[in-house]
């Protein structure tokens, strides 16, 4: 606007100054009063072109300064956020729903063949006031809603983040990766005996660099896999401390093959008197071991999992083992520590050369088959073991249970776009039944689990 108005001055100012008479002011009969009259004129029309000029500039600025101030509304493939106009504050809306086909081709768990949903996800997430964050994640799968995450966290330091709140207990590497982006469609029966998710405070960050990360997390206390009710008391008015230290030295280092490698341990500790243990499934999600229906925990539990993954190009590794200690008794006056220990290893590659990476892959190109793209493909293996303590039978667990099993996983995935996954799985499950296991027939044991799982995901 600006620009416009200065012409306009230059063009009225000539028009005027054109009247001025050129010949001899005698010869026009001019006199010196027209000629001052005139010049008023032009001086008022100048004054009048300044003041008009300058209100432009100003309703410009102040367009500008309405611009800046209002809300932001970004919206793409994976992402609908609105902000702030400074940034401080911001919502991001994700979603991730799951619907699963699992067909069971081994008699003993025929019956459970179905189409379910598997997870249905409304995600809130976002800052306020510049330096908190929030989470807020329900679960609406199911029979009932309840809240997964729920926390809010902020930097005390560039690197000194503290969280309060629910949220996973920083122990199992493939239970601390995102739902949407494992290799598999189950996570593998190795995490049977690490923490899920809980309630407390946790310190988190990363130094050296970004080289080394860590987390250390005060809460409630979950075992055997479980999961916190939100708002439950903790067992004895005992806490769990859990901490994790994961190391990715060449991570800053692009030209390295080593910048995908990560390597560390993890642990948790705390008193679980009373607690009820957590029965264990399989990839199938049928159960393979259960405790006694009196067996409770009476005291300490540990578990103790080191873990690395390694990333390069389109290849993937995952592997982490499990330690896990704990006091048990049956009701009946015996009581024990019974060690349990577990380990998976998965491997993935992605045919249509993507990078792989712990956050999943993005394909280079999404499904359009009228340009010739179909997204990117990748293959997964897996292979995971569980072992229960042999003194946990007979006293505190019953004759119907496995007490060593055996899971082979081999899947395709297909990533129709970065927000868009298909897959199927298919996992063999070899039962080592305990001493004198009698399992009723056509049972979940009578018979090792061959399941194919199906799975179409919309995850933003």
């Amino acid at each position: 606007m600006r620009n416009s108005v200065k012409p306009l001055r230059a063009a009225s100012l000539l028009a005027a100054l054109s009247a001025i008479p050129i010949a001899p002011l005698a010869a026009q009969n001019a006199t010196a009063a027209d000629i001052e009259a005139l010049r008023e004129q032009i001086r008022l029309l100048d004054q009048k072109l300044r003041v008009l000029e300058r209100n432009s500039e100003l309703s410009a600025e102040a367009a500008a300064a309405d611009a800046k101030k209002q809300p932001k509304l970004t919206a793409s493939d994976g992402r609908i956020e609105i902000a702030s106009s400074d940034g401080a504050n911001s919502l991001r809306l994700r979603g991730l729903v799951q619907a699963d086909g699992r067909f069971y081709l081994d008699d003993a768990n025929a019956a459970q063949d179905r189409f379910l949903l598997r997870r249905a996800r409304l995600i809130f997430e976002g800052k306020f006031a510049e330096r908190f964050n929030y989470v807020i994640q329900p679960e609406f799968a199911g029979s009932t809603v309840s809240i997964l995450d729920a926390n809010v966290s902020t930097a005390l330091t560039p690197s000194i983040n503290v969280r309060f709140g629910r949220f996973k207990t920083p122990v199992g590497l493939e239970q601390l990766q995102s739902d949407p982006v494992a290799f598999f469609n189950e996570r593998s029966i190795a995490t049977n005996l690490a923490p899920n998710r809980d309630v407390g405070v946790e310190l988190f960050g990363s130094v050296l660099d970004k080289k080394l990360a860590y987390q250390l997390a005060v809460v409630n206390g979950v075992i055997d896999g479980g999961n916190s009710n939100p708002s439950s008391d903790n067992l004895e008015g005992d806490f769990t401390v859990a901490g994790r230290l994961f190391a990715t030295p060449w991570a800053n280092d692009k030209d390295s093959a080593l910048k995908g490698l990560g390597f560390g341990s993890a642990a948790s500790t705390g008193n679980y008197e009373g607690a009820q243990l957590n029965a264990y499934r399989t990839d199938g999600q049928q159960t393979f071991f259960a405790y006694g229906a009196t067996t409770v925990a009476d005291g300490q539990a540990t578990v103790i999992s080191p873990q690395a993954y390694h990333y390069t190009g389109p290849f993937g590794l995952l592997a982490e083992y499990f330690h896990a200690d704990r006091k048990v008794n049956n009701g009946l006056g015996a009581s024990d520590k019974l060690t349990n220990k577990a380990f998976n290893v998965s491997l993935g590659y992605v045919l249509t050369g993507e990078e792989a990476s712990y956050r999943g892959v993005t394909p280079k190109a999404n499904f359009k088959p009228s340009a010739g793209t179909w997204g990117a493909f990748e293959i997964v293996a897996r292979y995971a073991h569980v072992d229960i303590d042999d003194d946990t039978f007979p006293l505190f667990a019953g004759a119907t249970n496995a007490t060593e099993v055996n899971s082979y996983g081999l899947g395709l995935n297909w990533y129709l776009s970065k927000t868009v996954r298909a897959g199927v799985n298919v996992f063999k499950n070899e039962y080592e039944l305990a001493p004198g296991a009698a399992p009723v027939a056509d049972s979940a044991l009578s018979d090792d689990e061959l399941v194919l799982i199906t799975r179409f995901q919309v995850a933003f």
